[in-house]
């Protein structure tokens, strides 16, 4: 099954999309209400809303908002070998720590837009950047998973664009802390969820043989495909419940895909042809199955001054 949330007048508005049509689930259903359990009752109000003729709506007709606008929480995690690979350069090798578990951040939730909604470079940036990934969402809570267990907490998966501003992230990252405002502007989701047994023709060990791609202003900038991420998602979400809990409505993004953002690129080939986004930029990201989102980058507001740290008390 594929659902998606959709701006109705001002109000989010659930629906199942089935070939192009949008048909809604009642007034005041939010996605993240139907988590919970092991899928039945999203399952249930899915086809309750297919089997209604009332209010079905052409999908090119809605304008999209995240699947679920308002996660909880959403970690961010690093798993495409090629993508570290490249953006640390030729003559900086992968740290051997990062084979050890999943790394992950922690991104902020109030950051998440839908792919009806322009992208605003962040407050003092003049080197922004893309990243394609896919998000699992969790479905109901846990803790201290084991990967087996894990699997049956996921209740589907979405697209995710992690938007970042490369030249703030460089600088925090100086200080062991971050990222911070590099991440903290906007992050796509979308367009649709989708429920894992839409995947499982796809199945490809412990992930699915589906390709990623995306493009700026009509220029490929790379391709890759799912399963070449080094953890699968139950073992992401086993890691991220470690002497914690996952709850409904988490979201837990891939990290980037090989070839799906530019400060790869500027590690393997040099700046020269790849210039970092401005305002009036056209970016169009692809998963299979999950969709497509044209999005648009815009002009963000100008950074309000903060003074620098006080010098220290001398003796």
């Amino acid at each position: 099954m594929r659902l998606l949330t959709f701006d109705d007048h001002g109000t989010a508005h659930v629906g199942v999309l089935r070939d192009s049509d949008v048909h809604p689930l009642p007034e005041g259903v939010a996605l993240i209400d139907l988590l919970g359990d092991d899928g039945t009752t999203l399952r249930e109000a899915g086809e309750r809303a297919l089997g209604a003729s009332d209010d079905v709506r052409p999908f090119g007709d809605v304008r999209l908002m995240a699947p679920i606008p308002d996660p909880p929480t959403v970690r961010d995690f690093m798993t495409f070998e090629s993508h570290f690979a490249g953006a640390r350069g030729l003559d900086n090798p992968i740290p051997s720590q990062w084979y050890d578990v999943p790394a992950f951040y922690f991104t902020n939730p109030y950051a998440v837009i839908g792919a009806g909604d322009a992208v605003p470079i962040p407050p003092g940036s003049a080197l922004f950047d893309l990243e394609l990934e896919v998000a699992a969402v969790i479905g109901r809570a846990g803790r201290d998973l084991s990967p087996d267990e894990a699997e049956m907490h996921i209740a589907g998966y979405t697209m995710l664009i992690d938007w970042s501003a490369r030249d703030l992230q460089f600088n925090e990252m100086q200080v062991g802390l971050g990222p911070a405002k590099g991440k903290d502007t906007a992050t796509t989701m979308g367009p649709v969820f989708v429920t894992p047994d839409e995947l499982e023709p796809y199945r490809s060990g412990t992930s699915f043989a589906l390709a990623m791609s995306s493009t700026i202003n009509g220029k490929p900038l790379g391709e890759d495909r799912m399963d070449s991420m080094a953890w699968s998602f139950a073992e992401l979400a086993a890691y991220a419940s470690r002497g914690t809990e996952v709850r409904p409505g988490d979201i837990l993004g891939s990290g980037t895909c090989g070839g799906g953002c530019l400060v790869e690129m500027w590690g393997r080939h040099g700046v020269d042809g790849y210039p970092s986004l401005q305002p009036g930029d056209e970016v169009t990201v692809s998963v299979q199955e999950i969709g497509t989102m044209t999005l648009h980058v815009t002009e963000g507001t100008a950074p309000r001054p903060i003074p620098p740290a006080r010098n220290r008390a001398t003796s």
